[in-house]
């Protein structure tokens, strides 16, 4: 019998779901094709994995290139648009910035701290070439945190749709992909979270549409009575300051997420007026709880 069937898992660190609509052979099927795709994409892009091709990089900075196929090489020029759209504030090399901000910090880090690790930071010092990827500088590191989860939903979305399915909501970490209609015919209705609230700031009712939320109310640094957002300003490296959180509508996951974070790596007016020119549905909340929103036919406050 055809019906709506659930498969839970976890990857990339967070839970992830998938909803598809088929038979229960079927689903379950590409349920556990998924699975392994996803836990594919985190052997090979964590940063925590020794055995990873992003270890392996970062462990030859400075000294030789590593080769790279053409998936990576794709998630590095997704990476170099998003470096370029966001005036630089979308590095990939900013994950240096964890040697000075990590979780046992109990004071701000000094001036001195900081310029330690800033000149290990700049996308543009990265050299990708056909022949693989070089960094050289022998402290410098590559963290695709900001890209791969989502850049792995569009993958599953696509073996999903590959396999006939026309039914499904790919859900990696709250970054989600609508495929098709729900069963019965209607749209998707995706609830848009509220840092301050449990209901849902907006519901989208969504048809072969992504959304994905990015926000610095869930994860920060708590010092002296302050909270910091984990988002860090590779320029400064300090904590960003603008947008509490900016939940996106686009046509891929991938691109919903840069879009999101990107707004929140600017100060709140840069932010607000980057979705804006963006053109893209959005639902943004400032630190002081006021929310702005973009709305376009897909989106009901």
């Amino acid at each position: 019998m055809t019906e709506l069937k659930s498969y839970a898992f976890t990857a990339m660190g967070c839970p992830c779901e998938l909803k598809i609509e088929g038979s229960l052979r079927d689903t379950q099927a590409i349920a556990e094709e998924c699975k392994r795709e996803a836990w594919r994409f985190e052997t090979k892009y964590s940063r925590y994995r020794s055995d990873s091709l992003v270890s392996a990089i970062n462990a030859a900075a400075g000294h030789s290139r590593v080769e790279i196929d053409a998936e990576c090489r794709a998630i590095l020029e997704y990476a170099d648009v998003c470096f370029s759209l966001s005036d630089g504030l979308f590095d990939i090399t900013s994950g240096v910035l964890r040697r000075v901000w990590h979780p046992n910090l109990t004071a701000l880090p000094t001036s001195k701290a900081l310029a330690s690790v800033l000149p290990y930071i700049g996308w543009k010092k990265v050299d990708v070439s056909d022949s693989g990827v070089y960094l050289p500088l022998s402290d410098m590191e590559l963290d695709l945190g900001g890209i791969v989860k989502e850049y792995a939903a569009d993958a599953l979305t696509r073996l999903i749709k590959n396999a006939g399915f026309t039914s499904a909501v790919i859900n990696l970490g709250g970054d989600l992909y609508c495929l098709g209609k729900a069963p019965g015919g209607q749209p998707w209705r995706i609830g848009v979270t509220n840092p301050f609230a449990k209901l849902p700031l907006a519901k989208a009712p969504l048809i072969d549409c992504a959304v994905a939320t990015s926000g610095g109310y869930e994860r920060y640094f708590e010092i002296a009575g302050h909270r910091y957002s984990h988002l860090l300003n590779p320029k400064s490296g300090w904590p960003v300051d603008g947008l509490l959180s900016v939940s996106t509508l686009a046509d891929s996951v991938v691109v919903a997420g840069s879009l999101a974070t990107i707004a929140l790596l600017k100060d709140a007016d840069e932010g607000l007026q980057w979705l804006a020119d963006s053109g893209c549905t959005y639902v943004a909340v400032t630190r002081e709880g006021s929310i702005v929103t973009q709305v376009s036919d897909e989106l009901t406050t």
